[in-house]
């Protein structure tokens, strides 16, 4: 393997725990939070009381951070996989021979754009980084929370580059199937009006 190779393959493993860390984690705080003031309210002596003096205003700030940094590395990802929505009518509608150069074209300005956000960023983040800001309720420093605009945007720029790269040299574009489960050797499918889920049939024994 590699060291390009495994490198690629590191990556994508971090990419996808930080995202599935951040999700699960905002999931977390948002019950605990919802669930304290629910039960906060109920007039039990002893319980009441011991949940009032607990303190989660700072719960709604760190979901909000949260959820702002799994969106920016979420984006990278979806550049990889594919996940993105494009409108491609026109491109479609072009000769095969012509549609190459319009999809590296899309592909290259998608990287010089996030690359020119990350840059941008990052001097945006060195600035604030000066400055004694901080966040109102976890009293975090706001550099911390922006860096997410500059590491989201570089990866992204990267994924970009990645994508126009195979598909200069194999011709393939990352692509999801929304019927398709991880884990599964076949695509799901769910027939309209139907409580049963059962394995769409594949076309000449491609996956």
């Amino acid at each position: 393997m590699s060291v390009l190779a495994l490198f690629n393959r590191v990556l994508d493993r971090l990419e996808e725990t930080l995202i599935a860390i951040l999700m699960a984690a905002a999931t977390l705080l948002i019950f605990v939070a919802v669930v304290h003031r629910y039960m906060a309210g109920f007039a039990i002596p002893g319980l009441q009381d011991w949940l009032l003096s607990l303190n989660f205003s700072w719960a709604q700030e760190l979901c909000i951070y949260m959820f702002v940094w799994m969106a920016k590395f979420g984006a990278a990802y979806g550049v990889r996989t594919g996940i993105h929505v494009g409108v491609d009518v026109l491109v479609n509608r072009l000769a095969p021979e012509k549609q190459k150069p319009v999809i590296l074209f899309g592909l290259l300005a998608g990287a010089l754009f996030t690359g020119m956000v990350a840059v941008m960023g990052a001097n945006f983040v060195w600035h604030v980084g000066h400055t004694d800001q901080t966040s109102p309720d976890l009293e975090l420093p706001m550099w911390w929370v922006y860096l997410a605009i500059p590491l989201g945007s570089s990866l992204m720029c990267y994924r970009f580059l990645q994508v126009a790269w195979r598909f200069n040299r194999d011709g393939e574009l990352p692509h999801h199937d929304p019927g398709e489960v991880e884990g599964l050797d076949e695509p799901m499918e769910i027939a309209p009006g139907a409580d049963n889920i059962h394995p769409a049939p594949r076309m000449g024994g491609a996956k």
